[in-house]
């Protein structure tokens, strides 16, 4: 069975729902999507990381009570990923989107947006050249900066290895995103409204 990173997500739908942000527009003309669940190569890499902690914690109980302070300090660090780098909701308004984790949020407008398309893995390595990731890594995905070869930084937020949705923004940054229903998204994003203008 090949791996769920390469398929495409389950077309659940949007989440309809009470606006996160009233500033964004009536309750009607917004849609908001969930962060795409991680593909398995990403859910592998986040199981072992949270190996480290527990293992620290065992050490901690039969060696040394120092390791303790690591175990801890691995899930303050785990815990600042989840609540400071990993969105939980990209949500369509009619001027702007809004990236929303459980601490911030961030707007941007519509009319910031020249493209919003769907790409495979390999499209974007042929648009971007290689990268280097510039944040949080591996556990739930990668979230922050994606320094390329051909495009400089953009911004990341991913829970999976493929089916990304590239957000052009010029002289802005980018944005590299997965949301759940990536076509639903592009339709949200794209429909009664021409990004860019």
């Amino acid at each position: 069975m090949p791996d769920d990173c390469q398929q495409p997500v389950a077309a659940d739908g949007p989440l309809r729902g009470p606006p996160l942000n009233w500033s964004l527009g009536r309750l009607d003309d917004m849609t908001a999507f969930r962060i795409a669940d991680m593909c398995s190569t990403i859910r592998a890499v986040t199981l072992c990381l949270w190996v480290l902690p527990v293992a620290l914690l065992l050490g901690a109980l039969v060696a040394h009570i120092g390791l303790l302070v690591l175990a801890v300090l691995v899930v303050i660090i785990y815990a600042w990923v989840w609540f400071g780098f990993r969105p939980t909701f990209f949500v369509v308004g009619p001027e702007a989107l809004e990236i929303i984790w459980p601490l911030k949020r961030q707007l941007i407008p519509r009319a910031s947006i020249s493209e919003v398309t769907i790409v495979t893995a390999k499209e974007l390595k042929t648009e971007v050249g290689w990268g280097v990731r510039i944040g949080a890594g591996g556990l739930w995905g990668s979230f922050g900066w994606l320094w390329t070869q051909r495009r400089g930084i953009v911004q990341m937020y991913v829970s999976r290895i493929d089916r990304f949705v590239w957000l052009e923004r010029r002289p802005e940054r980018s944005l590299l995103i997965t949301p759940e229903n990536p076509e639903a998204f592009v339709r949200a994003m794209t429909s009664g409204h021409d990004a860019g203008a």
